[in-house]
């Protein structure tokens, strides 16, 4: 049997034996400590007007985060009064968690190889998404995609944001690195 301090996630080890070797002669680093790598998964999910109108909403999306992050959500809540939204000061609006270490492997692994080829009409994800400091973000239509997510039991489905952060200094350096990690990029 294996024990808890035994694992390790699949990227992680495909990262540490195959991937810092393979970047390293990629773009000729002289130090190890120059080889990017991941430093977080930042997920939201914004719940918007549906939260605006049942406060329920925002927990409900955070529950549904909570499951697939495999990590307790966090309640965002409004941070100023717009009323033409009818948004209050601290009234809850969405959800959002911070993966790191194994998590975040863990995430990113069911991201690539399971929740984006269920994805409807994929073609892959935008190749230009970077913010020109190594950092992706990218979006998903529906949270249903993910299998820990009971699509029976879904009231809503919610569209979700999903940040990798990284260490690396510029958008190329970022795009190979997940590009190793088997991101289908489509340019």
């Amino acid at each position: 049997m294996l024990d808890a301090a035994d694992y390790t996630p699949r990227l992680k080890a495909e990262y540490r034996e195959k991937i810092r070797a393979a970047l390293k002669e990629e773009f000729s680093y002289k130090n190890e400590m120059q080889i990017p790598k991941l430093e977080k998964i930042v997920l939201n999910i914004g719940a918007g007007t549906e939260a605006v109108k049942d406060s329920k909403k925002a927990k409900s999306a955070a529950d549904d985060l909570t499951a697939i992050a495999g990590q307790q959500a966090v309640i965002t809540k409004a941070k100023k009064s717009i009323a033409t939204f009818r948004v209050r000061e601290g009234m809850p609006l969405g959800a959002k968690v911070t993966l790191r270490g194994d998590r975040m492997y863990e995430f990113l692994d069911r991201l690539v190889n399971i929740a984006l080829p269920r994805v409807r009409d994929f073609r892959g994800v935008s190749g230009k998404s970077f913010d020109g400091r190594g950092n992706y973000a990218m979006g998903l239509k529906e949270h249903i995609v993910f299998p820990e997510i009971d699509f029976d039991k879904v009231d809503e489905t919610w569209g979700m944001d999903i940040v990798i952060c990284t260490t690396a200094p510029t958008d190329a350096e970022a795009k190979a690195l997940l590009k190793h990690f088997n991101m289908p990029f489509n340019s």
